[in-house]
């Protein structure tokens, strides 16, 4: 009898397991065979490969197809290879794309309500509200305190020099954006670029260092929709810790604007303004005229859009400058081309790192868009379909909850339109017409979802890549890899293991 239980209860969780796992197979998506309980996300769920090597990985497999299958437990999700349905996904068919579909939920994790976390009528009006604070004007005003934590490198790098040049670009890159967040996001000096203990290095740190606990988590998260709401992945204390600080900052200006033009004072200067109206993207009246909608940005809301800032702005950065700095110590002919203009361009700053200086810098920014293309920050773009949808050039007809991944930096390594795709060029072009070119090179995102504080965060990077070659040089040290090693446990940011060695040394003018 006990035997009999034991397998009737086995065919049941097989059943249960593999529920859906035939849906690609009616609709003719080439994919590969998905496993009972884990579906193809087994490796993702046990940190063996991150998503991003995923699809790169499924990317490269299916190289006739326009999309590929997969299947997160018994979640379809849909991999696209081609720019032009990327484009339809993000831009032109936006209403029945706009969630990101990540899933937490920011009563039970305060943080979470945030604006890349937030989905539906939510993320519409936080991004309305929030779109005023990156004008250019609100950039310029910020970008003396930008100027301040890049001036501060140079100390650093002369400590580095004299001790015989060998340092981690990534940890360096990461005190400089760290730095940059505490004075333009939270008025703060923190002098994290001095002090390699810092308490707000460890915060940093902390936010995406995905322990085993938080991998079981994830795992449990994304293999069982049903039981999301009872589980919780950010740790109380590490949470805890940045409201309590946050709330302080607020009080200490009385909740109002003090005038040093940082994250802080802008979302102040927001909230100041009442609630935020607008019409709705998910709800419709009778007569099919979106519904109006409203919410207000609460202590909790404008404490979620600092940490947002915080952790967005220091991780994408600091692992975007590191990695432009490996390709410039690899490629030291680009590197002197590049010093060389941004001589030419402070002596006529005298001297000075600017708003206009580093926008006059276009070599260096052409590096660093390169280093872009080749290791993105963000490597594979989310969202779920909300209402069904029918990709025309393909007679494929997905459903509300079908997750889709468009894997940027599969496009952007792709023979098909760059050549020689793993070679570092600046001056490089795409291979295909300008209509298409942005759905093939997005390292920011496309689209109403597309990466609101991009301009800032390319501006402090180019600020603080500047700031280093001007006084020195990096070149390969002994510890040095061209091929990164990834770290596989994290899958919204892409993360390297043992950082990025390499060797400062002083330039000889």
């Amino acid at each position: 009898m006990f035997l009999l239980l034991a397998i009737v209860l086995l065919f049941l969780a097989y059943i249960y397991t593999t529920r859906n796992h035939d849906y690609w197979i009616k609709r003719g998506v080439k994919h590969d065979t998905p496993l009972p309980l884990f579906g193809n996300h087994f490796r993702n769920v046990f940190a063996i490969k991150s998503l991003t090597a995923i699809a790169n990985e499924m990317y490269k497999k299916y190289p006739d197809e326009k999309v590929v299958g997969y299947f997160t437990g018994v979640t379809p999700n849909l991999i696209i290879r081609d720019p032009d349905i990327a484009r339809d996904i993000l831009n032109v068919h936006f209403d029945h794309f706009y969630p990101r579909g990540l899933g937490r939920d920011h009563k039970k994790e305060p943080l979470m309500g945030n604006l890349f976390n937030v989905d539906g009528d939510t993320w519409k009006l936080l991004r309305a509200r929030l779109t005023p604070a990156f004008t250019t004007a609100k950039l310029k005003a910020m970008f003396p305190l930008i100027i301040k934590c890049a001036e501060k490198l140079d100390k650093l790098g002369k400590d580095i020099v004299n001790k015989g040049g060998d340092f981690d670009a990534r940890e360096l890159m990461a005190r400089f954006t760290t730095e940059f967040i505490g004075a333009c996001g939270f008025g703060i000096e923190m002098d994290t670029i001095n002090n390699e203990n810092s308490m707000f290095r460890e915060i940093g740190k902390n936010v995406f260092k995905r322990s085993l606990r938080d991998v079981f988590l994830f795992g449990i998260w994304e293999l069982f929709p049903e039981v999301r709401g009872m589980v919780t992945i950010m740790e109380k204390d590490g949470e805890n810790v940045f409201i309590d600080l946050i709330t302080k900052i607020f009080q200490q200006r009385n909740f109002k604007s003090s005038g040093r033009n940082d994250f802080i004072d802008l979302l102040l200067d927001l909230a100041a303004k009442g609630r935020i109206t607008g019409d709705s993207i998910e709800h419709k009246e009778a007569d099919g005229t979106p519904k109006k909608v409203e919410m207000d940005m609460d202590l909790n809301c404008l404490i979620a859009q600092v940490f947002v800032f915080f952790a967005a702005g220091f991780e994408t950065s600091s692992s975007a400058t590191s990695y432009t700095l490996l390709e410039l110590a690899l490629n030291p002919e680009i590197q002197r081309k590049i010093q060389d203009e941004i001589d030419q361009v402070l002596l006529k700053h005298d001297n000075k790192l600017c708003y206009d200086s580093v926008a006059e810098m276009t070599l260096l920014d052409k590096a660093f868009k390169e280093s872009m293309r080749l290791f993105p920050s963000v490597a594979t773009l989310h969202r779920d379909c909300a209402k069904q949808y029918t990709i025309k050039e393909l007679g494929l007809t997905i459903d509300p909850g079908v997750k889709i991944i468009i894997p940027i930096q599969a496009l952007q390594t792709d023979e098909k339109y760059f050549d020689n795709p793993d070679v570092f060029m600046i001056d490089r072009v795409i291979k295909e017409d300008a209509t298409r070119q942005k759905y093939i090179y997005m390292p920011f995102g496309e689209g109403p979802r597309s990466c609101i504080g991009a301009r800032l965060g390319q501006m402090q990077s180019l600020a603080g890549l500047a700031a280093v070659l001007h006084k020195f040089s990096v070149e390969p040290g002994k510890k040095t890899q061209r091929k990164l090693k990834i770290n596989h446990r994290l899958n919204v940011i892409q993360g390297v293991v043992d950082g990025i060695p390499l060797k400062l040394k002083l330039r000889d003018k």
